[in-house]
């Protein structure tokens, strides 16, 4: 592709991030052309030292890794989540949800955002209807009725149906469209680490609720557990300062001893936390995707597994309309994806804008309420079973991908 000065594809993906690149793979899963332009390069994204961050897997978004030929590449780096156990701030009662409860299958898995990269970037080189340019940039991009052109800075023009806007919570395309956002601050930062403890940590997932937001350990593979500490903003820079000592005791002052004792075993990351939703998620043959449509708090560990099921959403879309012999960049496939996706989003967005406004405080009859809510559920059958469906992100009307069946 490189020699070539005018490159013609189905569908041009801008943002080589996870997002990005899982749609160019869905969408060469069904025999569609995608090239994606991504501005870093790929040895960057996929160091270690690159975020820190890890994603929990939905059970239906390994479904869809297993489907486009990834998940074997990250598999070996995934660890089951068999069990959920969400408290408040040291309350007796609390939410314990067991996977064995709703089926055989786990309710998702850990698994460190870089492997995820990797296993990305290993199956693109071997799917012959999807490219990567990176180092690339756009300098600009023509969007109408006739089609979608873009231009490189390297002089090479991209022609294609449909561009998918896949960089992020400050996507250009969707500035570049007009299209607003919704949008605001947390007064929050989360804090990213990796730790290690002496006690195995037998595939929970466990969320205590702060009143300065939720502190969650996630497993991993081995004796390790990924940590999303969220405390308020002011306060995150100190804690960043702590030596390593006292860090860990401001580590243990929050988990207690159920773990025993636990040690941070990697760098300390933070970033800072935000809703937003995009008034809409298409424009003229432009589809917005993953972060550039919509972003939430972690709380409820579902970002990557919405973006997931935007793209598959999208690639089906897009599948019924090139075996029928339409246009991939028309409006009536575009209008489905939207309004396949919308409900969907804003039931999650507002969910977890619900459980941050609720949980992090510390109000006595609010905090009496939520911990005699949380009992509760744990005792009743029906509402639990609800929850932990809900936990495994598979329900509602989900695409052929998440479900596990090919496009």
């Amino acid at each position: 592709m490189a020699a070539k000065k005018q490159i013609q594809t189905d569908v041009l993906i801008v943002g080589g991030g996870m997002i990005g690149l899982t749609q160019a793979l869905a969408l060469a899963s069904a025999g569609l052309r995608a090239v994606v332009v991504e501005r870093q390069q790929p040895d960057a994204m996929t160091a270690m030292d690159y975020d820190g961050r890890v994603s929990t897997l939905s059970y239906g978004s390994a479904a869809l890794f297993e489907q486009i030929g990834v998940w074997q590449g990250m598999a070996d780096h995934a660890a089951p989540i068999e069990e959920i156990r969400v408290a408040d701030n040291g309350a007796p009662l609390f939410l314990h949800f067991d996977h064995r409860e709703v089926g055989d299958r786990p309710f998702g898995f850990t698994v460190e955002n870089r492997y995820i990269r990797l296993a990305l970037h290993n199956a693109l080189v071997k799917a012959e209807p999807a490219d990567l340019i990176a180092p690339g940039e756009l300098t600009s991009l023509e969007r109408d009725q006739a089609g979608v052109r873009g231009v490189l800075a390297d002089g090479r023009t991209i022609t294609a149906a449909l561009a998918n806007g896949a960089e992020g919570r400050h996507s250009p395309l969707r500035q570049a469209a007009g299209i607003r956002c919704l949008s605001w601050q947390y007064d929050q930062t989360a804090i990213v680490t990796t730790v290690r403890h002496e006690g195995g940590h037998g595939g929970i997932a466990s969320e205590l609720f702060l009143p300065a937001g939720p502190f969650a350990l996630l497993p991993m593979r081995g004796n390790r557990s990924a940590l999303i500490w969220t405390e308020r903003a002011r306060d995150v820079p100190a804690l960043l300062a702590l030596d390593e000592d006292a860090f860990n005791a401001e580590i243990m002052d929050r988990a207690g001893g159920h773990w025993g004792r636990i040690e941070c075993d990697a760098p300390r990351w933070s970033y800072p936390l935000g809703l937003q939703n995009a008034e809409r998620y298409i424009d003229t043959r432009l589809a917005l995707i993953g972060d550039a449509a919509h972003g939430m708090h972690p709380v409820a560990g579902q970002g990557l597994n919405l973006g997931i099921r935007d793209v598959a959403a999208l690639a089906e879309v897009l599948t019924d309309s090139a075996r029928l012999g339409l246009d991939l960049g028309g409006g009536e496939a575009l209008r489905r994806y939207q309004q396949w996706r919308r409900f969907d989003a804003l039931t999650m967005l507002m969910m977890t804008d619900g459980l941050v406004r609720l949980f992090s405080n510390d109000i006595t009859p609010l905090r009496l309420a939520r911990v005699l809510g949380l009992g509760l559920v744990n005792r009743i059958g029906p509402a639990k079973r609800f929850f932990e469906r809900h936990a495994a992100a598979m329900t509602g009307d989900l695409p052929k991908l998440i479900r596990g069946e090919a496009l």
